[in-house]
């Protein structure tokens, strides 16, 4: 069976977040042996093959496709809340997802032509966000008014988006395929103002490149920075609030989160980056967050009506279908579901 098994089944059991003790007790099979399975000394049977696809929720014939996508530079938020073992599953599952996007693109000839519309920017200060952001929008011709869908942004835009259900401990990830194709996985757990900030911050990781002094930390923040200027533009939001305020109502930023789809505690970071507001009164609507329950509540209130989910993949796997390009038994592989659940999704017209 060569490498591509010893891969696979690896890859597979890393995805099911299993050790080896883990898969040997479900698949009835010896530590030894599938240790002997991973390491390319042993190849299995035809018994044993599908004791381990049973034992992994898969197909057999996933331990013989060809693995094709290693994700580079991955950018992870907030995982030290994580097990690792949670963050090696994210990632295969993640690279699993990638394999079979790429592969239907490939089917259906889709071109990737990512291009960075501020890789001429380096990010020395805070101040290059702003124009980053500003650079962004111009490029991506969104203008300066609110983005109905981030995910069909940058979707049209040639960036994959997955989402993934996921603890909410999990923001999201972004990496490049191949040095050329962006990916951004995000949870789909989130409020919806939530996800959309989240998935602009791993834009930030994607498209902006920092100067070698700048910290991780100061990245983090300056990823931040550009999420709420590409939701809330520095003219817009000076035009609702003014260049300088003593003091801001939570209702004032309820109906900016209304419009733009940003949360209230994205607001009140974003009108503290802008100097509208002290840091004072960012450290007292902290302190009433964390001290008032009723004013918490009322700040994580959801407000946005717009949903954020991709339908793209499958979209093109549909039109694959369609156009005789993609069999109903591949199309069953690509998007993990039976031949009858296909069925019962499918209606030609």
């Amino acid at each position: 069976m060569g490498t591509t098994f010893l891969q696979r089944i690896y890859s597979a059991r890393k995805m099911a977040g299993l050790s080896m003790d883990e898969l040997a007790s479900l698949s009835g099979l010896s530590k030894n042996t599938i240790s002997r399975y991973e390491k390319g000394i042993m190849n299995p049977d035809r018994a044993n093959l599908l004791r381990l696809a049973k034992a992994l929720n898969l197909k057999v014939d996933y331990f013989f496709r060809k693995s094709s996508v290693e994700l580079q530079e991955v950018a992870f938020r907030k995982m030290a809340k994580i097990a690792s073992k949670s963050v090696e599953s994210i990632k295969y599952r993640v690279i699993d997802r990638l394999e079979k996007y790429l592969e239907l693109e490939e089917i259906l000839m889709v071109d990737n032509e990512f291009v960075n519309p501020i890789g001429n920017i380096l990010i020395q200060k805070f101040e290059d966000v702003e124009q980053s952001a500003e650079q962004v929008r111009e490029k991506w011709n969104l203008g300066l008014n609110p983005i109905a869908s981030i995910i069909e942004m940058l979707e049209d835009n040639f960036i994959k988006v997955l989402e993934v259900n996921e603890p909410m401990e999990f923001d999201g990830l972004s990496t490049v395929i191949d040095g050329k194709v962006p990916v951004i996985v995000a949870n789909q757990n989130f409020p919806v103002e939530r996800k959309r900030f989240a998935l602009l911050h791993e834009l930030g990781h994607l498209l902006l490149s920092f100067d070698v002094k700048i910290t991780p930390k100061e990245i983090e923040a300056a990823c931040n920075r550009f999420a709420g200027a590409i939701l809330v533009p520095k003219s817009k939001l000076i035009s609702e609030l003014g260049v300088s305020r003593k003091k801001i109502y939570v209702q004032e930023l309820a109906e900016i989160e209304k419009e733009w789809g940003i949360s209230i505690q994205a607001s009140m970071c974003r009108v503290r980056d802008l100097n509208i507001i002290s840091k004072s009164k960012l450290s007292q609507f902290y302190f009433e967050c964390n001290t008032k329950p009723d004013f918490k509540k009322l700040v994580d209130e959801s407000r946005y009506s717009s949903f954020e989910t991709s339908y793209r993949f499958k979209q093109l796997l549909y039109k694959g279908f369609a156009q005789e390009l993609v069999s109903m038994s591949k199309a069953s592989v690509l998007s993990d579901q039976s031949i009858n659940g296909l069925k019962t999704n499918l209606s030609l017209v």
